[in-house]
């Protein structure tokens, strides 16, 4: 299992199309991906999940990846959240 705590950087946070682009993104590995935000766990392969967690501009979140693909789906996350998928 590996983590990284990350700050959401798009204005709009996770509204429907970057929350589409993201749970396709991570849907295409094999392990099990998780965002932790307030206290919650949401399945990040999920779209109506993603958008349940109202995540907002400035929100820090954890992306939790557990199994064989897990580095490569966690530098894959972090880096389409930091670079603000697609929006800034």
């Amino acid at each position: 299992m590996v983590s990284k705590k990350v700050t959401l950087v798009n204005a709009q946070g996770f509204h429907m199309r970057p929350a589409s682009v993201f749970a396709t993104a991570m849907g295409k590995y094999t392990c099990n991906v998780t965002i932790k935000f307030n206290g919650n766990s949401y399945n990040a392969k999920s779209l109506l999940n993603i958008i349940a967690a109202c995540i907002k501009c400035g929100s820090e979140i954890e992306l939790v990846c557990d199994g064989p693909d897990e580095n490569a789906a966690l530098s894959e996350g972090v880096q389409m959240i930091e670079s603000g998928l697609g929006e800034k």
